[in-house]
């Protein structure tokens, strides 16, 4: 007489269980650790501890002592070594006093070399964005046309069609980008500061991103034949600004004329 052995569906289903979440633990590994290795490779040990040292005097009161966020900062884990870059070197961090938004303040805080080691201690934590080299925003062979097609469709809601900025909800606003470089411009897109959305390159390439670049920089040089440029408003807002010109200019010579005829 024969008996069969038969495995307990439980046995099967706590087999299968830790199965899965070996294979997840390994993946996990595999996908997170190796780029955080990367990242802490991009820049030396020394420089990592420089801009550890660096953060926690100028930083970690906000952003809290592990780069974690608190109530006064969001997180800085993953936010890549290009979100650091363009902060602090264009001086909107560290904040001064709390505010609705971080204004731009030139010079920055920091040095090139302490901005340096900032941007390679936050890398360091995780992966992110990395400061682009000056090939990414090379523009000098890219379609300035196209460029302004590009930025009208997904800038010129917040930037203005030329770029002159605007106000936002709840205190905010875009800034003017006149006085913008072509790096802080690639960097604003990749890291997506204040109420700026990311744009990564599956969303606008690399190229594309040359092209707004480019456009961004011809309305820094283009020129004004007419004279006043009025701040590049537009048409109907210059129309209304010399419209109310001229009707104080009538205004006053009416009262001019009413004084002197008595």
């Amino acid at each position: 007489m024969k008996f069969s052995r038969r495995r307990s569906p439980i046995v099967a289903t706590t087999l299968l269980f830790g199965a899965l979440v070996a294979v997840g633990g390994v993946y996990a590994v595999a996908t997170s650790v190796q780029p955080a290795n990367a990242a802490v490779s991009a820049g030396s040990e020394t420089q990592v501890e420089q801009g550890r040292r660096l953060y926690l005097e100028g930083c970690s009161s906000c952003h809290g002592m592990a780069a974690q966020g608190s109530q006064n900062g969001p997180t800085l884990i993953g936010v890549g070594a290009a979100a650091v870059d363009f902060q602090v070197g264009s001086g909107r961090m560290p904040m001064g006093a709390p505010g609705a938004q971080a204004p731009a303040i030139y010079p920055p805080r920091y040095d090139d070399n302490q901005i340096s080691a900032m941007a390679a201690y936050v890398s360091s934590l995780a992966p992110g964005p990395a400061i682009p080299t000056a090939e990414q925003y090379d523009y000098a062979h890219a379609d300035q046309a196209r460029g302004g097609e590009l930025f009208r469709i997904n800038c010129s809601q917040c930037h203005q069609a030329a770029g002159q900025g605007g106000a936002l909800t709840q205190g905010k606003y875009a800034p003017n980008l006149m006085g913008a470089e072509p790096k802080e411009i690639y960097e604003a897109m990749i890291t997506g500061p204040q109420s700026m959305p990311v744009f990564s390159d599956a969303q606008i390439p690399t190229e594309n991103k040359k092209e707004i670049i480019a456009y961004v920089t011809a309305l820094q040089e283009d020129p004004s034949p007419g004279g006043l440029t009025l701040g590049k408003l537009g048409p109907v807002t210059e129309a209304a600004f010399l419209a109310t010109a001229v009707v104080a200019v009538l205004i006053t010579m009416a009262v001019w004329i009413g004084i002197k005829a008595r």
